[in-house]
């Protein structure tokens, strides 16, 4: 036995035993994750399923629950009355066992470039499928101490919790923090802090292992039972990524000391990430996940630089700039930004959360008397992070960088982290990302799917300027903002850092309606309004644009470019809101577009009395294709090579209308409910055409 153990310990003190085993585990999470295609043991005319529910959200109109049947489903039942809504909210367990009968659809992918996909995502947690419930009929109660015990949780934590900081810290659930302030923390690099993370785990397992260490000198029993409790925690939480790279990383460190491999600690981290990678190749693609491993594993490689700090100030900081460096990449990959304050923040974060703020959670959970003083003291971080948050120029925005680039990132950020005056190398590497946006030869127009609604983006060649038109807006999502969702993280992708002119074509809701929130989200230098009277719309943003001391105007007749002009053709007044439409025409390098807004025939015909317009490379289409507009007689006089019809999927209008359609027969049409985005890349004679499907 002794024999069989010390051959072992050779393999694995071995120099190169867990780099192959690193490079052979992320090989098969390349191949897994990009050339085996999961499929899945429902088929989409199956309209019944049976499964226990592991997770649901209530709100007052629906409940979103994940269900446990063959195979991980979502999907969203809407309420008919309030007696069902409170009897879900009385009646339902985590665990409870349901029949449920509806459709099976493949969820959309993101149909703006560079947002979130919805349906990447829940394929990355094994979730091929969304069904649309039709009926929910309960059949059997849970049976689940696990899930017991968590129901029972949530359901006190419900009742204590009025600010969302104990779901948060003991649960890993920000959905009930503010918004505002959630938006905050991420931009200001301080989400990693907000969630299960090794940090926290660490901190309980210290907790535990000091308090045993009290009772008992046997380590073997210590660590045994720190496994157990926090393995039985992550059960509870339901295992989120960070939290089980801590949870290996743990066994394989304590696996590692009491049997004395004497393993070095890059090795191990090396056969952490090939377990988590074995577990659940998706793994990767969490982004906790690679904030959480590679921050760790970035500190257990510079431990002996870090230790070498003796003063507890500047170890933090240098700790606080390390986490910054190696998360940049991570930042840019999926918020195309990096905030210049955040390892100031962090400095006073990091202590604050640790040693403050997750310790009096843990108090709370169990004396809920002291709430009051967690308040005081999470009140302390909000208010820190919002006022840091509106600090101009604390922000550095950069365009989606390619993989090519992320490497280039982390070569540098390394080799700087072990010799500092290489630093210079990555400030003249982000000073070329940020540049980058002026190389762009392109002009590039696209037509952003807002659903039922227009929002058009036309950034000039070498970002000289960039202009937006409308912004969409839904009636129905008062919940949900398509700004902060689509418009704002795709302009960042972009590197665009500000919209020179935001143009209202008019004041209905699903042209407007998101404006006041891209102007207090995002720079906006000026406004241009139709020619009609104000309706209430355009008032409300007009208080804000009053307060932000930005300038608007209206009925203008053209903006002059570098470039081009950009001529507003509807100057007269009609006696309803869509035919007061702003009409916009422009040309570059002899490619011309005409952009109706929601103008009518009754425009069109006075539009073509009045001017000789002809041989339109792009028409966007009036109306979202309504039949008040786009007359066979407009069509056949300006003669789009391309017609752009902005219209919501599946919309009740019925848009676009067959006849609009028949007498754009001999244009292409590209429509964003079948399209999504389109984007028209220009270059002196030369046009490239972009969709973005769902």
């Amino acid at each position: 036995m002794k024999a069989h153990m010390k051959k072992l310990k050779t393999i694995l003190q071995h120099r190169y035993t867990f780099k192959i085993i690193a490079l052979i585990s992320i090989t098969y999470m390349i191949i897994m994750t990009n050339f085996v295609s999961y499929q899945s043991m429902y088929n989409k005319n199956t309209t019944t399923i049976e499964g226990t529910i592991s997770d649901y959200q209530i709100s007052d109109s629906k409940i979103f629950i994940t269900i446990n049947a063959k195979e991980k489903i979502v999907g969203t039942y809407y309420f008919k009355n309030s007696q069902e809504y409170e009897y879900y909210l009385q009646n339902l367990t985590l665990g409870d066992t349901f029949k449920i009968e509806g459709e099976l659809t493949i969820p959309y992918r993101n149909t703006v470039p560079n947002t979130f996909n919805y349906q990447k995502y829940l394929y990355q947690n094994h979730i091929y499928y969304q069904i649309k419930i039709k009926k929910l009929t309960k059949i059997k109660n849970n049976t689940s101490i696990i899930n017991h015990v968590r129901t029972k949780i949530n359901n006190y934590l419900d009742n204590i919790d009025n600010t969302g900081y104990l779901k948060t810290f003991i649960l890993g659930n920000t959905d009930t923090l503010n918004e505002e302030v959630m938006t905050s923390y991420q931009d200001n690099g301080l989400s990693h802090l907000f969630s299960i993370s090794g940090m926290h785990i660490n901190l309980l397992v210290a907790l535990i292992l000091s308090l045993l260490k009290k009772i008992s000198y046997n380590h073997f029993y210590n660590y045994t039972i720190t496994f157990v409790v926090i393995m039985s925690y992550g059960v509870i939480i339901n295992f989120g990524a960070s939290v089980i790279r801590t949870i290996v990383m743990f066994v394989v460190f304590t696996i590692n000391k009491l049997f004395n491999f004497k393993i070095k600690s890059i090795d191990l981290m090396l056969l952490v990430l090939s377990i988590i990678i074995i577990l659940d190749p998706f793994i990767f693609h969490n982004i906790g996940f690679q904030f959480s491993y590679i921050t760790s594993f970035t500190l257990i490689l510079l431990s002996k630089k870090i230790k070498k700090h003796h003063n507890y100030f500047i170890k933090t900081l240098y700790t606080s700039f390390i986490c910054t460096l190696v998360s940049l990449p991570i930042c840019l990959a999926n918020f195309y930004q990096i905030s210049i304050i955040s390892t100031i923040l962090n400095i006073f974060y990091i202590p604050f959360v640790s040693y403050i703020v997750f310790p009096l959670c843990i108090i709370s959970f169990v004396l809920p008397i002291i709430i009051p003083i967690l308040n005081f003291f999470t009140n302390i971080l909000e208010q820190v992070s919002l006022f840091t948050n509106n600090i101009p120029y604390t922000k550095l925005i950069l365009s989606k960088p390619t993989v090519i680039l992320i490497i280039c990132y982390y070569l540098i950020i390394y080799l700087a982290l072990y010799h500092p005056k290489y630093i210079i190398l990555l400030v003249l590497l982000i000073s070329f990302h940020k540049i980058s946006i002026y190389l762009n030869p392109f002009m590039n127009i696209t037509f952003l799917d807002v659903g039922q609604g227009d929002s058009i983006l036309i950034s000039y060649p070498h970002n000289q300027l960039n202009i937006l038109i409308d912004t969409g807006g839904s009636y129905y999502s008062q919940n949900y903002s398509i700004v902060q969702s689509k418009t704002i993280p795709y302009l960042k992708s972009q590197g665009i850092t500000k919209i020179d002119y935001l143009i209202i074509s008019h004041g209905d809701y699903d042209h407007i309606g998101e404006a006041t929130n891209l102007i207090n989200k995002f720079k906006v230098d000026k406004v241009i309004f139709n020619n009609d009277d104000y309706n209430e719309i355009e008032k409300e943003l007009i208080n804000v644009l009053n307060n932000k001391n930005i300038k608007y105007y209206q009925n203008i007749q053209e903006i002059t470019t570098k470039i081009n002009k950009l001529y507003i053709l509807n100057n007269q007044l009609y006696d309803n809101e869509n035919d007061n439409s702003n009409v916009i025409y422009f040309s570059y390098n002899k490619f011309k577009m005409l952009l109706m807004g929601d103008a009518g025939v009754e425009v069109e015909e006075d539009l073509l009395k009045k001017y000789s317009i002809n041989n339109i490379n792009v028409l966007k289409v009036g109306h979202h294709g309504s039949k008040t507009s786009t007359s066979k007689k407009f069509i056949e006089n300006i003669n789009p090579q391309f017609a752009v019809i902005s219209v919501g999927k599946n919309n009740r209008y019925g848009h676009p209308n067959n006849e609009v359609l028949d007498y754009l027969s001999r244009s292409k049409i590209y429509r964003t409910d079948v399209d999504g985005s389109i984007i028209f890349k220009i270059n002196k004679n030369k046009i490239i055409i972009n969709t973005c499907e769902p």
